[in-house]
């Protein structure tokens, strides 16, 4: 199923970098800003002006939102995204010029099927921004998701590939949608709590993560690559609603995270959620906008596994049939 961006008023682009495993993803605005909020889960994180996703910011819109590979060297690519809403004199108006807003997250996937020294460019976010589209949206190991993997409770040779995923609910009137890029250190789960991708054995068996760690079995150091992840995602309703809304929609979506990855806002994680809306539109309850924003994430989080390619020794979910 190919998700519909265009009633949200959101186009997503990537660029991406194969040989370096790392990638970018811009979810951006169509034609016009749109409000932003954020919760962190993590507290491994990465990010770039976001306190403009609060609701004491004195602006009160964004432009765009990135997801990024890199690590903290990654932030430096939204000077393209800022470059070419710029160019276009989309921004926030300060006298006779524009400054764009735009909040950023990162994942860390520094090295592991790739090169340390690849990261995200200021070209390949003008890139992303340039070729965003509301449908046929690709997925899987594209974009920020390319050098993403999952499932490293029993380090990074039994871990499973990540990506980027991109889910759709919708109630009545009311429609949500998820974009998220996961790069987590826990296990995927199917809706039913079957582990989709996750930490194996020398067997190929997979290991449950969550109950090896809370065993005590996992010792190690930052400096181990099983132990570099986040999951990072944006969360997007056709209704209006406040900041204040926004933020508790951000909060309460994270829900999503907690069902579908676990575990999930570790240590070594540094999970973000974005929440964005129309400035205009109509409202409707936040309690049922919240409802179906979680469902939304939980789509967006089993497909960025089920539509990942592995690539040098981690294996992903691509060859199963997605629905």
């Amino acid at each position: 199923m190919s998700a519909d961006l265009a009633p949200f008023g959101l186009a997503v682009g990537h660029a991406t970098d194969e040989r370096g495993a790392t990638g970018i993803t811009v979810v951006r605005g169509v034609g016009a800003a749109f409000r932003c909020a954020a919760v962190v889960i993590g507290r491994a994180t990465g990010t770039r002006e976001l306190h403009t996703a609060s609701p004491f910011h004195l602006v009160e819109r964004v432009d765009a939102v990135v997801l990024t590979g890199g690590s903290a060297y990654g932030l430096d690519a939204t000077a393209g995204a800022m470059r070419w809403f710029e160019e276009r004199g989309r921004g926030h108006p300060v006298g006779s010029g524009v400054v764009p807003i735009i909040p950023a997250a990162v994942i860390f996937d520094l090295a592991p099927l790739g090169s340390f020294s690849a990261r995200p460019t200021p070209d390949m976010a003008y890139a992303a921004c340039e070729s965003a589209t509301s449908t046929n949206i690709p997925e899987g190991s594209v974009g920020a998701g390319t050098g993403a993997t999952v499932g490293k409770a029993n380090g990074i040779a039994g871990a499973m590939k990540g990506g980027v995923g991109v889910g759709v609910a919708e109630s009545g009137t009311v429609k949500t949608a998820a974009v998220a890029v996961v790069n987590a250190l826990g296990d995927v789960r199917a809706a039913n709590g079957d582990i989709l991708a996750g930490a194996r054995d020398a067997s190929g068996r997979f290991v449950d993560g969550a109950r090896l760690i809370a065993a005590g079995g996992v010792e190690r150091k930052f400096d181990d690559g099983a132990l570099r992840n986040t999951t990072i995602a944006v969360v997007a309703t056709t209704a209006a609603l406040s900041r204040v809304e926004l933020s508790q929609l951000a909060q309460a979506s994270s829900a999503a995270l907690f069902r579908r990855i676990t575990p999930t806002g570790t240590s070594f994680d540094g999970d973000v959620i974005f929440a964005v809306c129309p400035i205009g539109g109509e409202p409707a309850p936040p309690p049922q906008v919240e409802g179906i924003a979680v469902a939304a994430l939980e789509d967006a989080v089993e497909r960025s596994v089920r539509l990942a390619v592995g690539r040098e020794g981690i294996p992903g979910l691509a060859d199963r049939e997605v629905r």
